[in-house]
């Protein structure tokens, strides 16, 4: 593998702080960027997770969560690297995903205990998250359970326990378009010129690292992260038991057609948790984030950062 780190907590935790100290340093905010960052391994709980790191070396990480299907190489450059100017990113593949070893879980609960023992492995005691779709619910499953470990929330385009889901109708509509260049244009994207518009640049910008680049999902994949979200959604709760846990200052962030995840998933995480905001973007769909990406950094930065 190229540019390939290695982290393992199985060593010394003197050795283990000097290690992340060399990775911070091949990792910092100076020219390194999403498409350029080395793909570094830590070990936890038997598993060898891949990451990379971008931004400066102090300050409070903002953990990424990945959505359905994708790996560190489906995140959109810009975003990634625009936040990473102003505080340190981790960008990670859990449990069977990527580059990363095990088994990828069937439920939300196991992905988040995953990614715990990732966090933790990595000596972080407390992070801000972004959890995007499937990565939304595993962000507020570890909110609920290790409030401790996070400051604030960021939800994009996900769903509460209970919430709305059309996964399986959506992606068969999209692997059908033949007319489509790439299955994530109608996934993501509305079929209004400009939102197509949009969506093409952003194929375009998640093609651009071309060494190194992580391994795609396969069916073992896809399957067990379909059958934990729509079983995260079948749970029938009036009581929004895990929202009304959370306490945490929350950034709830959805476009205004996603048909994934429909925006009244938005709206019921607005209203049942205690500190959130919210923020709809027009003429949007699943990607929102990536089809508006200067303005989403924009406020993403403006409440982590108040």
């Amino acid at each position: 593998m190229n540019n390939k780190a290695v982290l393992s907590t199985d060593s010394k935790e003197g050795q283990m702080s000097a290690d992340i100290a060399k990775a911070d340093l091949r990792s910092g905010k100076e020219g390194v960027t999403l498409q350029t960052a080395p793909t570094l391994y830590v070990d936890g709980g038997g598993i060898q997770f891949a990451w990379r790191r971008l931004g400066p070396k102090n300050g409070i990480p903002l953990v990424l969560l990945q959505h359905f299907s994708g790996n560190i190489d489906a995140w959109d450059p810009p975003v990634v690297n625009a936040l990473a100017d102003e505080r340190p990113v981790i960008v990670f593949d859990n449990a069977g995903v990527g580059r990363s070893t095990g088994q990828t879980p069937d439920s939300v609960e196991a992905m988040a205990r995953d990614a715990i023992t990732f966090m933790t492995s990595l000596g972080l005691h407390q992070v801000d998250l972004l959890g995007f779709s499937l990565g939304g619910c595993v962000a507020q499953q570890i909110a609920s359970v290790r409030g401790d470990l996070v400051r604030k929330l960021i939800l994009v385009g996900t769903a509460p326990q209970g919430g709305e889901q059309h996964l399986m109708a959506v992606l068969q509509a999209a692997f059908a378009d033949t007319n489509a260049p790439d299955p994530r244009l109608p996934l993501f994207f509305t079929s209004s010129a400009n939102s197509q518009s949009a969506g093409l640049a952003f194929l375009q910008r998640a093609r651009e690292r071309t060494e190194d680049r992580d391994v795609e999902s396969g069916s073992a994949v896809n399957g067990s992260q379909a059958k934990a979200l729509i079983s995260w959604c079948a749970v029938v709760d009036p009581a929004h038991t895990i929202l009304r846990s959370i306490d945490h200052p929350t950034l709830v962030v959805s476009g205004s057609t996603d048909t994934m995840l429909p925006v009244d998933n938005a709206y019921t995480m607005y209203k049942a948790m205690k500190n959130a905001q919210l923020i709809l973007y027009p003429d949007s769909g699943h990607g929102v984030m990536f089809q508006y990406p200067e303005i989403f950094v924009r406020n993403a930065l403006s409440f982590l950062n108040a």
